[in-house]
């Protein structure tokens, strides 16, 4: 017979509590072994430094929501496809940013911030626009993902910089708390282990995430915006508190920017591209709000060159709290 575990009148199986632990573990290391991997060849290539930070960076760091949203959208959990990228843009700027800020003062004056936060904020903006159309349309999916495609040709060829998506800083930033592989065969271990942990983890994180929505009642654009998109994000807070350890947490904020521009444009146009992606009317009660909040005070901190110091950190981390548990 399978353990359940009893709260109130409600059970949850243990199995269901067993995958979504487990799921989240396999995401956060699956996330970590594949961008480490990658960085690993890649120095070991001539591939221009921009154009790694712009994939092999940016779009590692990205891998656990990518592949919970369209595993979700393919499966038929819509909700919490798009719970999911609402919830990790706002769990990446009040908690990613937030917690390390308590360690260490996160500066916000890097070269081409200004440029890449205005530009996270419009994507999150038109993103908002097509949401409260009611549903994000597979048309509306394939332009999310042209704008991504335009923004990088325009980096690459223009030689804008991006913060966030440097390959050089990144890998030295890595190489320093987390550590990369010395070799190439290792390397090539890892990249294959993180490509077969990360479905795998989604699968078994959307299962149990169902199914325990199932037993409270919850929708599943809550449990995506909550439970999901706070172990999405897991990753980028791992990183960033043992950086700010370090007293090295100053690409932080290029990082989160640039991860939340990949999440709108990357997470949801991918999503939408293979599925219809409904908008739950609960979503734009609350949660599209405190996302457009979320990047404004983005913009502030960079437009003004203030850094995230402990009372912003505080103020965030608070913020978080009260979201979190406002929505469950």
């Amino acid at each position: 017979m399978v353990p359940t575990v009893s709260i109130a009148t409600m059970t949850i199986d243990a199995l269901d509590l067993l995958r979504l632990v487990g799921g989240l573990v396999y995401l956060v290391l699956g996330g970590d072994l594949l961008v480490r991997g990658a960085l690993a060849v890649a120095r070991r290539t001539a591939i221009p430094p921009v154009i790694v930070g712009l994939t092999v960076v940016a779009l590692g760091t990205s891998a656990p929501e990518l592949v919970i949203s369209v595993y979700s959208s393919l499966s038929g959990f819509t909700g919490v496809a798009i719970g999911n990228v609402v919830g990790s843009n706002i769990a990446n700027v009040l908690l990613v940013l937030g917690a390390p800020a308590l360690i260490s003062p996160i500066r916000a004056d890097a070269p081409g911030l200004r440029r890449q936060t205005g530009f996270m904020l419009a994507a999150t903006v038109i993103f908002v626009g097509l949401a409260y159309n009611g549903t994000l349309a597979p048309l509306e999916g394939l332009l999310l993902l042209f704008l991504l495609f335009a923004a990088m040709v325009s980096v690459y060829v223009f030689g804008i910089e991006v913060p966030g998506a440097d390959e050089v800083d990144e890998a030295r930033q890595l190489q320093r708390v987390l550590g990369l592989p010395n070799n190439q065969v290792t390397a090539i271990v890892f990249i294959v282990a993180g490509i077969v942990m990360l479905p795998l983890g989604a699968d078994l994180t959307v299962d149990g995430a169902v199914a325990i929505a199932a037993v409270f009642g919850i929708p599943e654009v809550v449990i995506g915006s909550t439970i999901v998109a706070l172990g999405t994000s897991l990753p980028e807070l791992s990183t960033t508190l043992i950086a700010a350890f370090h007293r090295s947490s100053d690409i932080a904020i290029g990082n989160v920017i640039g991860s939340n521009a990949l999440n709108i444009l990357l997470v949801a146009g991918a999503s939408a591209a293979i599925a219809p992606l409904p908008v739950p009317p609960s979503l734009l009660v609350i949660d599209v709000w405190i996302l457009l909040a979320t990047a404004a005070l983005m913009l502030l901190f960079v437009m003004r060159r203030w850094p995230v110091g402990r009372a912003a950190g505080v103020v965030m981390l608070a913020g978080y709290v009260g979201y979190f548990t406002a929505i469950l």
